[in-house]
């Protein structure tokens, strides 16, 4: 893409400077004001792609340490100064052509070559002009647009010299300064163009409609509760988009990782040139239940709970729960920690709740272990199978015993009727749990996994 837009850009600048010295020799041969400004435009064309052959491979540079956003811009400045250049062109062939027409007259001739190289000047800019919008579509090249815009221009304004031509054939010989004032005015009105849309670009005026676009989509993707802000910006052919979207403050972390690059895709879908930056913000949301409030404040202290329980005691709630904390803490220090998170329970529930909490201690983290041997496995097994007996929990298989320095960790798994409720399964499997614990007191813990029964076959 970069090669095509500086092939392009090349191709118009011999374009540019092969017009203008046509027509400037035309111009001095026949006397004509209106070829004369022509020949200056095309000067100013000339000097315009060569500003704009330069602002291309510019802009085709990667994002650095100093540009951040890339060099995309380097168009819209080359843009900008073309359009200065337009205007300077057009203050001058305005007042040349005002002091024609109240002033002495200028003999013009309007002779074959005037008109050839009036004709190929129309021929040249027609297809430049179509090349040039086909090139910048396809690479999103403002500055190729620009261009692409004032050569389209520059068809009416020859238009208008052709006409003027065939005034002063016709022995009107103020045709060439009226000529030249159209032409004049229709650079004018093309620089006005071209300068709003640089002007747009270089104050990060928002592509419009692109901000609307991209709010719908990100509405559509499950998660998103409501997209508070979006802001874009043009740099060049890419579209930096920053994105303020709000979630469920309920929402673990990974999941929202997972949304954000669900609505960067979503996005770059529909606009592929588009830089996503997403910022989430979380909400609290009308449905969450006590837990799921409970739950987000433990997760925002960095604090482990469970056996969460949530009892409505006439107009009162009560809330209890199983704190972990680590074991070598003191008993002050954890209890200083279970206060806060009791008061901000209760900040967030209201100073009538009533919030219990159990001390325990977290689990033992990167201990080392070892497998114990066949035999005590086979024990272990055994004492499970009796210890269950011919209650709900039967199948005691896939035993594992590690022994650590803490104690012995056992790992079990048991079948069980799947119309079971798991309240009653859990009760339970803390049963089996407890027992073993009370048969071998050097077990450190027991961990059991209940799996539904399936008829004709052990899981």
């Amino acid at each position: 893409m970069q090669h095509a837009k500086e092939k392009v850009a090349l191709g118009s600048i011999l374009a540019s400077g092969g017009l203008t010295l046509a027509k400037g020799i035309v111009g001095v041969m026949t006397g004509s004001l209106a070829i004369l400004s022509e020949a200056a435009h095309s000067l100013i064309d000339f000097a315009a792609t060569v500003i704009t052959f330069v602002a291309v491979r510019m802009s085709g540079k990667p994002a650095d340490d100093e540009h951040h956003y890339g060099h995309g811009k380097f168009e819209s400045v080359a843009a900008l100064a073309e359009t200065a250049l337009l205007f300077f062109l057009s203050g001058l062939i305005i007042f040349e052509a005002i002091k024609r027409l109240i002033g002495e007259e200028h003999a013009v001739e309007a002779t074959v070559w005037a008109f050839a190289v009036i004709v190929v000047s129309i021929v040249v800019d027609f297809f430049r002009a179509r090349m040039l919008y086909k090139v910048a579509h396809e690479t999103t090249s403002e500055a190729l647009e620009a261009d692409a815009l004032h050569f389209s221009s520059d068809l009416w304004s020859s238009l208008a010299v052709l006409i003027g031509l065939g005034g002063i054939a016709l022995g009107l010989k103020w045709a060439d300064a009226v000529a030249a004032l159209v032409v004049a005015i229709l650079v004018l009105f093309a620089g006005w163009r071209l300068a709003r849309r640089t002007i747009d670009t270089l104050l990060d005026t928002a592509p419009p409609g692109v901000a609307d676009q991209v709010t719908k989509i990100a509405r559509r993707v499950p998660g998103v509760v409501a997209v508070d802000a979006v802001r874009v910006r043009q740099v060049g052919p890419d579209q930096f988009v920053e994105l303020n979207l709000s979630v469920s403050r309920t929402m673990p972390i990974d999941r929202v990782a997972s949304l954000k690059e669900a609505v960067t895709k979503a996005v770059c879908a529909q606009l592929p040139k588009a830089q996503i930056s997403i910022v989430t913000e979380p909400r609290a949301l009308d449905n969450e239940t006590i837990l799921d409030r409970v739950m987000v404040i433990a997760r925002n202290r960095g604090l482990a709970v469970h056996h969460v329980t949530v009892h409505a005691i006439g107009e009162k709630l009560s809330v209890s729960l199983d704190l972990e904390v680590e074991g070598s803490l003191t008993l002050g220090a954890a209890h200083d920690i279970a206060d806060g998170l009791e008061i901000a329970i209760t900040d967030e529930l209201g100073p009538d709740v009533e919030v219990e909490t159990h001390i325990e201690p977290l689990q033992s983290d990167g201990v080392l272990g070892r497998d114990a041997t066949a035999s005590r496995i086979s024990e272990v097994q055994a004492a499970l199978s009796a210890l269950a007996g011919q209650g709900m929990l039967c199948d005691i298989h896939d035993v594992r015993v590690r022994e650590t320095s803490d104690g012995e960790v056992i790992n079990f798994h048991c079948n069980v009727d799947p119309s079971k409720t798991v309240h009653d399964v859990h009760e339970k499997v803390d049963d089996l749990e407890r027992a073993l614990r009370a048969k071998w007191p050097s077990i450190k813990r027991v961990i059991g996994h209940a799996e539904p029964l399936v008829t004709g076959r052990n899981a």
